[in-house]
């Protein structure tokens, strides 16, 4: 297999979405949950159904500043004919005849069943004059009114935001239930891979330190391993000793050169089930399943790696985390020179973007260099031409996406 491969290269590539709907059919969600502070919970999944445990309000309140009263002492009041009422503390309770100040949020006194604002009675003298009538329950905020004890507030795999956690810690909730995070082993490989101090011939190490730092952003737990280099005792010992983990990348020797064994490892192991897709930068990407765990296989040029981790493993690592798989964010744009790009691949260009007169200008950077690390960082997103198209004219408006949005 090893040498038809290398002879036939990557004349066969993989549509994108075909690659990542068979990608995403082999990937199952996990169902192991465990509870939370809420404090530690934004951007974790619930893992099971929740409800409120108690009501909010959790008493009848006061939704004004003003006086808490008996609506019937005040029918017919009007600035001419106020209602006297005699002012008494809210810790004694409304009587006919009384009313008790209150403050917006306070509990609502005994006996009362409305509140008149402030600014509609005169409390200067020995009694509180009412200008104006008020209905029952006008001014009130009744127990239950923004959350009822027992209703259902969110569904499995809905994503905890801020706002969230206030209205669980409103209810009374101290933790939640949430799917634990997708475990990844991120393995990179390469001989001529060095953590510093790179001699002729060698190169630091980046691809699997962005893929751990962005499976952290996309939900999951990263465990980044020891550069492994191009042997394929080592590199069988390597898969193998992460299939405890969910999902399993390696990043470099995925390609059809003589130190690209990544692909019959795989396939020796279990079974490779794609090998080469139609994406630019990026088509050495793959993926196979060894023991019911997926391989995914990042190529070792930094910006293919990038593309290939954000089209497949991204997907990949919510679907199994009980997470929505998401579009990335973008910002429309136009475009200030054209674009040209490949029929039959999916063109990732990168951009630089620009205000001028209020409108956002991109700038295309490169859609080549799939080595040059810089060409990503510095720059502001990538527009994607899909396979149908032959690139984009001057002037075009386009999406620019946001690869590295934490989401």
């Amino acid at each position: 297999m090893a040498d038809e491969r290398r002879h036939s290269g990557f004349k066969d590539r993989t549509r994108l979405s075909t690659a990542r709907q068979r990608l995403l059919e082999t990937v199952a969600p996990h169902d192991r949950t465990e509870q939370l502070p809420l404090r530690m919970a934004d951007g974790r999944a619930v893992g099971t159904t929740v409800t409120a445990d108690d009501p909010v309000p959790g008493y009848d309140r006061a939704a004004m500043d003003g006086y808490a009263v008996r609506a019937a002492d005040t029918f017919g009041a009007d600035r001419h004919a106020p209602a006297l009422l005699e002012p008494v503390p809210r810790t004694a309770g409304v009587d006919p005849g009384a009313a008790s100040r209150v403050h917006t949020g306070s509990e609502l006194p005994d006996g009362a069943d409305a509140v008149v604002k402030i600014e509609q009675v005169d409390d200067k003298a020995e009694q509180v004059a009412v200008r104006q009538p008020v209905a029952a329950g006008e001014n009130v905020g009744e127990t239950g009114e923004d959350v009822a004890a027992g209703q259902p507030l969110y569904e499995p795999g809905h994503r905890l935001r801020p706002s969230d956690l206030g209205l669980l810690r409103s209810v009374g909730r101290w933790e939640v239930e949430v799917y634990e995070q997708p475990t990844v082993g991120v393995i990179p490989t390469g001989e001529e891979l060095v953590e510093a101090d790179p001699e002729p011939g060698e190169v630091i190490e980046t691809n699997g330190l962005t893929v751990a730092r962005q499976v952290t952003r996309w939900g999951g737990e990263a465990t980044y391993r020891n550069i492994v280099t191009d042997d394929e005792s080592a590199l069988r010992a390597a898969i193998q000793r992460d299939l405890t983990k969910d999902i399993i990348v390696t990043t470099g020797g995925s390609s059809v050169g003589q130190r690209d064994l990544l692909p019959e490892v795989i396939d020796d192991l279990g079974e490779l089930l794609v090998h080469g897709v139609g994406i630019k930068p990026g088509h050495p990407v793959g993926f196979g399943v060894v023991e019911s765990t997926p391989v995914i296989m990042l190529p070792g040029y930094p910006v293919s790696c990038l593309v290939g981790a954000v089209q497949l493993l991204r997907p990949a690592l919510k679907r199994m985390g009980h997470l929505p798989i998401d579009p990335l964010p973008s910002r429309a744009a136009t475009l200030a020179r054209k674009l040209p790009s490949e029929p039959g691949t999916r063109t990732f260009a990168r951009v630089a973007v620009d205000h001028e007169d209020g409108e956002l200008i991109a700038t295309p950077t490169r859609t080549g260099g799939a080595g040059v690390l810089s060409s990503v960082a510095l720059t502001d997103g990538w527009v994607v031409v899909p396979e149908d198209r032959e690139g984009y004219a001057a002037g075009d408006r386009v999406a620019v996406e946001d690869w590295e949005a934490k989401s």
